[in-house]
């Protein structure tokens, strides 16, 4: 009986580029408070210090240092709803079939601080959260024996520089250090493996052994889940490029590059059989059995790049006008191979192919009076996800439009404050994706189930930024 179930590092890899608070992918979907209130439009308005993550050449526009402090809260609402989720055996899994799975909220904050050196030169440093997710199942839903619960997270420094070579043109150029760390849960399915052995060779000697070594092989009638739980972390390093042209006063264009970063996600995994029955010497052997003992785990993987295309023209005294267009190379995601360093355990193979996506928002501000300027803004992202077979459910994502309406109000002539407020509505997403090895198949590893099921997912997002200029 060869148990061998996935692994933490399989959600690490998948949220290789938010679930629970997103863009397309595990990308968040705030950078900045001042971005997110014209729906991430403003790429080349180059506004404050947050260009260095849109734009870095943006930072030939700013004068003397300035300092952005924000953070945005993701209040997510997605319910999943079973429509005959079954094990490697085909029997249904039993469990939830119904519920909420997200957490009641999730903050991602960012720094930026950018420093004008002369008419040339400029240089700023950023701090943010590129990527990130957070599910919550539980052990029950019908859907256990892939996910119970998922925890990614990437945090990002990016040192970056900027040269405005004259009136007209200026580049940019970023560093980017990137830590990702993951954890995840996982219920391993002992019943369905048990009941699948109960009648061949191989079950018969578990009973005999069970019986040899004391224990209650009538216990093997009520078995439960197993439980796995999984860590991993790696620092990657990429780079961000820029380019700003000026027409005049009125308009400017922006062109922006973010490479991929390749990440070793080193972790380790620890299982739970302690449970699956009141008989310890039962438990001890089909932990034994299952062939999943406390091991390191390691995934690679290559985060997608993305190129932007932006411009932003001032209408008259009143009124801005703004675009982005930005495509992502997301099928970087193929399948995804999980290795098991120092085990005989062959590699869980994850079935990915994400497709490259484009994001297009439309935005403008409005400025009411010299100390309040209102902000709007529109979007539609799609999603990388090819189909429902490709749907896992660490990432139920699905094509979505944002609505996002912003303001900023200045205290003075050094410091203001940024509120911004979105509403992401997300397709029904469809999922019917199989594990592809038998948990009873030696030369590779894997649970054999498959969910199946219908996601509904909207988001708010309420995002609050402080800017001091020296």
């Amino acid at each position: 009986m060869k148990h061998k179930y996935l692994p933490l590092l399989i959600a690490a890899a998948l949220g290789a580029m938010s679930a629970s608070a997103m863009a397309s992918g595990y990308r968040f979907g705030s950078q900045s408070v001042s971005g997110q209130g014209t729906a991430d439009a403003n790429s080349a308005e180059a506004a404050d210090a947050s260009t260095i993550f849109y734009n870095p050449a943006g930072l030939s526009r700013l004068d003397g240092t300035q300092i952005d402090l924000g953070a945005t809260v993701v209040i997510p609402h997605s319910t999943f709803n079973d429509t005959g989720s079954t094990r490697f055996t085909g029997t249904p899994t039993g469990g939830t079939a119904a519920h909420d799975f997200a957490p009641d909220s999730v903050t991602a904050p960012s720094a930026y601080f950018s420093h004008k050196i002369n008419e040339q030169w400029a240089v700023g440093f950023g701090v943010f959260v590129p990527y990130g997710a957070k599910l919550d199942y539980g052990n029950t839903w019908t859907g256990r024996y892939s996910l119970s619960n998922i925890k990614l997270e990437a945090v990002t420094l990016n040192p970056s520089v900027s040269f405005k070579v004259n009136e007209h043109h200026a580049f940019g150029f970023g560093i980017d250090a990137e830590r990702m760390t993951a954890d995840l849960g996982q219920a391993v399915d002992t019943p369905g493996a048990v009941a699948a052995l109960s009648s061949s060779p191989v079950g018969a000697a578990l009973v005999h052994q069970i019986a040899a070594l004391g224990g209650n092989p009538a216990a093997l009638a009520a078995v439960q889940d197993g439980h796995g739980s999984e860590d991993g972390k790696d620092w990657g390093y990429g780079f961000n490029l820029g380019y700003l042209y000026t027409l005049d006063q009125n308009t400017r264009f922006g062109v922006a590059y973010r490479s991929s970063i390749v990440h070793q996600l080193k972790g380790g995994a620890v299982w739970d059989f302690s449970q699956v029955t009141t008989d310890p010497i039962v438990n001890h052997i089909l932990a034994a059995a299952s062939n999943r003992a406390n091991s390191a785990a390691l995934v690679s993987l290559r985060t997608p790049e993305t190129l932007s295309f932006n411009g932003f023209h001032t209408i008259d005294a009143k009124w801005d006008v703004m675009g982005d267009l930005t495509w992502t190379r997301n099928s970087r995601m193929s399948d995804l191979n999980i290795q098991f360093p120092g085990t005989v355990e062959g590699d869980e193979v994850i079935r990915q192919q994400w497709k490259n996506t484009y994001r297009v928002s439309l935005g403008a501000n409005y400025h009411y009076s010299d100390v309040l300027t209102l902000r709007g803004g529109i979007a539609y992202d799609q999603s990388p996800v090819r189909d429902d077979q490709l749907t896992h459910p660490a990432l139920p994502d699905s094509d979505r439009t944002q609505l996002s309406f912003g303001a900023n109000y200045k205290f003075n002539a050094h410091s203001s404050i940024d509120l911004a407020y979105s509403y992401m509505s997300f397709k029904d997403a469809t999922t019917d994706y199989s594990n592809a090895c038998s948990p009873l198949t030696p030369s590779c590893t894997g649970n054999g189930e498959t969910t199946r099921g219908v996601y509904q997912t909207h988001l708010q997002l309420l995002g609050l930024a402080y800017n001091y200029k020296f």
